[in-house]
């Protein structure tokens, strides 16, 4: 535990050092956030509600991908040079091709998003101004992606279980734990995507969800789990202060599609898809409110919500954006303490 504290701290240290030039860097290219209200007519909810952060950078989940990336390549391989024991649950070689690759395919393709949506035009939708890339090609790429890591997890690290928390019960999916993986993948990584609506509210919900995990991961002796999650969670609590209310520099869909993938993958790996439903509940909740309101405007021609996710719902009803974000936080904590209690007993 001595080693994963000080590579958090370290982590941290260099994150802190990057993060104002690298704010500087998207100043200077433009890369910053685009007003979406509008010219003439009436404006929408969202953009009344969020209009007036147009202007901030767009990018710091790239910045922490590119450092988490390259601090666990330097330091990683040093490890056994300097005569620390390393255990893995899986084969060592493949558990990290697959959360890496799960940590900069996602990257990757949230980047091309937040590119198209700061250069490109917004186009008239069914719920309002549109950008970025189409739907059908995003779910299109991250389909193939989570099957590929779904397949991954089923073929090389032979991950077929599902274990239901007090009870004895386990089932062996078999060949179907690859649609079933492929779905949580999806799923967390669109829900993730749909919380970082806030000044810090999906970072800091990331925080208390990699610590869980960190717990679970020490647990378990699973070194290189335990490695990328200290050096994680160091930058993003560097990236955190910079991104609380009112936030100097947001993640962008590059870290949140691959923040939101990486953590489902991360509770796979963990063989805790239970735990992880707790521990990512906020995220569950955020998705939820969604597409309750998305499968009634599509069927019903009619809203459920005045507006959402649901942290845009209490926003709409007067609630300050740091008491939602704080709140949260709070909710996460009990859920994440929930989660890791079921993982154990």
């Amino acid at each position: 535990m001595v080693l994963f504290l000080g590579l958090l701290i370290f982590s941290f240290i260099v994150t802190s050092i990057a993060i104002i030039p690298f704010i500087n860097l998207l100043y200077r290219h433009k890369l910053t956030r685009k007003k979406e209200a509008p010219k003439k007519g009436k404006i929408p909810l969202f953009d009344k509600l969020h209009d007036w952060k147009a202007g901030t950078p767009v990018g710091g989940g790239i910045l922490i991908i590119f450092l988490v990336s390259l601090l666990y390549a330097l330091l990683f391989p040093l490890l056994k040079y300097l005569g620390v024991y390393i255990t893995a649950v899986y084969p060592l070689r493949d558990e990290i091709n697959i959360i890496f690759f799960t940590f900069i395919a996602f990257g990757l393709f949230g980047l091309s998003d937040d590119l198209v949506k700061i250069f490109g035009q917004a186009v008239p939708g069914k719920l309002g101004l549109h950008s970025g890339l189409r739907g059908n090609v995003k779910l299109f790429v991250q389909i193939t992606l989570g099957v590929a890591i779904a397949a991954m997890l089923y073929f090389n690290l032979k991950i077929d279980l599902v274990h239901i928390p007090l009870t004895n019960v386990t089932f062996h999916l078999g060949w179907w734990y690859i649609p079933f993986a492929t779905l949580v993948i999806i799923s967390f990584a669109n829900a993730y995507n749909i919380t970082d609506g806030l000044d810090g509210l999906a970072a800091g919900l990331l925080m208390i969800c990699l610590f869980a995990f960190w717990i679970l991961s020490a647990a378990m002796l699973d070194t290189p789990l335990s490695v990328f999650l200290s050096l994680w969670i160091g930058a993003i609590i560097a990236f955190l202060y910079f991104n609380i209310f009112p936030a100097r520099i947001y993640l962008g869909d590059g870290g949140a599609l691959s923040f939101g993938a990486t953590l489902a993958v991360v509770g796979l790996l963990i063989g805790k898809i239970f735990a992880l439903v707790f521990i990512g509940g906020i995220f569950v909740l955020e998705v939820s409110s969604s597409l309750i309101q998305l499968t009634a405007i599509r069927l019903f021609n009619r809203r459920v919500f005045k507006i959402a996710p649901f942290h845009h719902l209490l926003q709409a009803r007067g609630w300050e954006e740091p008491k939602i974000v704080a709140r949260a936080w709070l909710a996460g904590l009990m859920l994440a303490i929930v989660g890791i209690w079921l993982a154990i007993i």
